[in-house]
């Protein structure tokens, strides 16, 4: 316990506004974003997140996505996508098969699954926040044992707790924290980032919000605004990472060019847009498009899940008293591709703003992964014109 305090100053303070943001760097993009340019500019929806970093060893953390809030139990239409499938997203068999979503969306590392999803059962029950008399919650993890001691178990209920008590609206902290504090994508440090898209009065006027924890991609493949990043900023030698005497398995974080595509990336894409479970789920298919404009191609070894829900139709798991019909609304497939270009858009920018939040950290076994470089960045756009 003697990590709490620390690890909630760190959240606290990854919350202010003080880290520049991708559009912050002259990165263009496509769309118009929210208010916040946050997956919280969908009405309703909270995030917690909870930083866990202690001494050299421990960096790993839990974020926790709640659609309605935590003061609302009631379900949202959900769909959720495997591009490919070494991974883990607990309770999808149930959110694909009753179409509905019945609580918060968690992210942490491959190895706290099933802590977290214990910890949001045990809330659930403490707060009367459930639907039915059992829960199927919906946990997915990336990996983080380059920078973390990941079978070490450091997060702990309390962690999970901590996450869904202080969830709220407003600014959504980036870079290492929360899930994505150990994670790493194209070579860099990278993890949590957010994005959003405010659709014009023709698109319906609807809202599109996409949280990422980005682990995922090899260094030459990276590309920001089209223009190849990982290839005009190349691998620079290891630093650290000795393993003290004690064999430790081939890393799957994606740091090295020639281990090929061995990370992970879980999406979780929001809207207020009114759509029915097979449409979310079209919805999440179009995060991969995102994923591909900044250079991933899904190797073998990544897992790469992606879920969307629809803070529309309240109360439709629940018809009235003495009903067994609900009334529902759905946007017209002909208007949908509005929705699809703002997932597209939003998905990302929420990667490159994991990348440019991202501050250099040293971690596990002394091993330290390196930022992107802000002006190096900003010095390759310009030669590519962008």
């Amino acid at each position: 316990m003697h990590g709490i305090l620390p690890l909630l100053l760190i959240t606290i303070l990854a919350q202010q506004p003080s880290k520049p943001r991708a559009r912050d760097l002259g990165v263009p993009f496509e769309g118009s974003t929210g208010t916040l340019n946050a997956i919280t500019d969908v009405a309703g929806v909270e995030v917690g997140v909870v930083t866990v970093i202690e001494g050299q060893n421990i960096r790993t953390g839990v974020t926790a996505i709640l659609p309605r809030g935590k003061t609302s139990n009631d379900p949202v239409m959900a769909g959720w996508f495997a591009l490919n499938g070494n991974g883990e997203m607990t309770g999808t068999t149930w959110v694909k098969e009753s179409g509905f979503l019945e609580g918060p969306v968690f992210i942490t590392n491959t190895h706290s699954v099933g802590t977290v999803r214990d910890a949001s059962i045990a809330w659930a029950l403490r707060h009367g926040a459930t639907h039915q008399p059992w829960s199927l919650p919906v946990v997915a993890e990336t990996w983080d044992g380059s920078l973390n001691d990941i079978n070490g178990f450091h997060v702990k209920p309390e962690h999970v707790f901590q996450a869904l008590d202080g969830a709220k609206t407003g600014p959504v902290p980036e870079g290492n924290v929360g899930g994505g504090t150990g994670m790493i994508c194209y070579g860099f440090k990278c993890g949590t980032g957010t994005a959003s898209r405010k659709l014009d009065a023709q698109g319906g006027g609807y809202t599109v919000g996409v949280l990422v924890q980005a682990n995922h991609g090899r260094r030459v493949e990276l590309r920001v605004a089209g223009v190849p990043v990982g290839v005009e900023i190349p691998v620079a030698p290891p630093r650290g990472g000795g393993d003290g005497g004690n064999a430790r398995p081939k890393p799957r974080a994606a740091d090295a060019d020639t281990d090929g595509e061995m990370g992970s990336i879980i999406i979780v894409v929001a809207t207020d847009a009114p759509l029915l479970p097979h449409q979310l789920e079209r919805v999440a298919r179009r995060a991969s498009l995102g994923l591909a404009r900044t250079g991933a191609t899904s190797g073998n070894g990544s897992g790469d899940i992606f879920i969307a829900f629809s803070t529309a139709n309240p109360n439709a798991a629940t018809p009235q008293r003495g009903s067994q019909v609900t009334t529902v609304q759905m946007l017209s497939n002909d208007a949908i591709n509005a929705v699809f270009a703002a997932t597209v858009q939003a998905t990302e920018e929420a990667i490159v703003n994991a990348l440019v939040a991202a501050e250099t950290m040293q971690g596990a076994n002394g091993r330290v992964v390196d930022a992107i470089s802000h002006e190096r960045l900003r010095e390759v756009l310009r030669k590519y014109g962008r």
